[in-house]
């Protein structure tokens, strides 16, 4: 299992409800299932991982995250996992916000563009850069709205929105993000991985 799946699993706690959004294959709802009995559902918009999800006894719908998530009641779920997707809906600002209402909690995961690889490629080549968390060309890349650890610290300040706990990662280690060491971690980190929740 990957290091971001390993830590997004060690967030939740046991016999909670969990709502992992573009879940994929469902593997790590399949492990939460199986390790910490919580009442596992997701929602994913291929048809393929849909199908393959149910072939393991989740509880997947196909849809798309961005449209549908307007249809969960208010704070259904004690968690809303989303892993690497944020930055490419529309409006992440806004998809945000709704894992914020129907979750007690939030867990994101998002690709660090402040990495100091990214960096240095687009600062030497003068092209996008193309790397391990990042192996996309532009024009093919799914990614919309590029963002930086330190700038998904600064939306969640701005809109009131608590970090519970922030965790870097870089090549399989991983260590803590805070205000002390952000400038730091910003850039020698390839991803960031929040919990996070409204403040009260």
């Amino acid at each position: 299992m990957k290091l971001e799946s390993k830590i997004v699993i060690d967030f939740i706690k046991p016999f909670t409800k969990v709502l992992d959004v573009g879940c994929g294959d469902g593997s790590i709802l399949l492990h939460l299932k199986k390790e910490k009995k919580i009442d596992a559902r997701g929602i994913e918009i291929d048809h393929e991982k849909v199908k393959e999800s149910l072939s393991k006894g989740l509880s997947v719908v196909e849809g798309d995250a961005e449209k549908d998530l307007i249809n969960y009641p208010d704070q259904s779920f004690d968690y809303v996992i989303l892993t690497q997707t944020l930055q490419a809906f529309y409006k992440p600002r806004k998809v945000l916000h709704e894992l914020l209402r129907i979750g007690k909690n939030a867990i994101v995961s998002i690709p660090n563009f402040g990495y100091w690889k990214v960096r240095l490629s687009l600062l030497l080549k003068g092209r996008m850069p193309v790397t391990k968390t990042l192996p996309n060309t532009w024009h093919d890349t799914p990614n919309l709205h590029m963002c930086t650890i330190k700038d998904f610290f600064d939306l969640c300040n701005s809109d009131e929105i608590d970090i519970i706990k922030s965790i870097a990662v870089t090549q399989n280690r991983s260590s803590k993000i805070s205000s002390f060491n952000l400038e730091i971690k910003n850039l020698y980190s390839e991803f960031g991985i929040f919990l996070i929740s409204k403040k009260n």
